[in-house]
């Protein structure tokens, strides 16, 4: 099972999809942002929205549907097997806060091992715990509700 998250600057998501674990991650990338639950703020030429995607991403397709849907994108190129990563890369990485969210949503037993038989059911699952994910961030910035 594969799960496609997309996740705003801070770690919370806006979007997920899952499918088979065979599926190229450039297949999911259209489905993964046509499943974003708010609605998305027009691009503006002096603020554009960035999209930041793993070396999977960099194909023609990964290319073209972050372009066609108005995002600059920022893709990890791929790297031959027989290169060494870079010792001093130029930029941080800008990846963690999709890891850091898979970290959390992977705390829960029944996401981790994946019990439903339907997809439909493991996707309202997950689902739920990222609203939870948004409910908890919300408590922590508010505390006034804690007490």
């Amino acid at each position: 099972m594969k799960r496609s998250l997309l996740v705003e600057a801070g770690g919370g998501p806006l979007a997920a999809v899952v499918a088979a674990a065979n599926v190229p991650d450039e297949r999911l990338l259209d489905a993964t942002l046509q499943a974003i639950v708010l609605d998305r703020p027009e691009p503006e030429p002096d603020w554009p929205q960035h999209l930041c995607l793993d070396a999977g991403y960099d194909t023609p397709t990964g290319w073209e549907t972050c372009i066609d849907r108005d995002y600059y994108p920022h893709i990890a190129p791929r790297r031959p097997a027989d290169r060494p990563p870079p010792t001093d890369p130029p930029h941080p990485p800008r990846r963690w806060p999709v890891e850091r969210t898979h970290s959390w949503l992977a705390s829960w037993r029944a996401i981790l091992i994946r019990w439903e038989k339907k997809t439909e059911n493991y996707l309202g699952l997950i689902h739920f715990a990222c609203a939870l994910l948004w409910f908890r961030r919300y408590v922590r910035l508010t505390p006034w509700l804690r007490a």
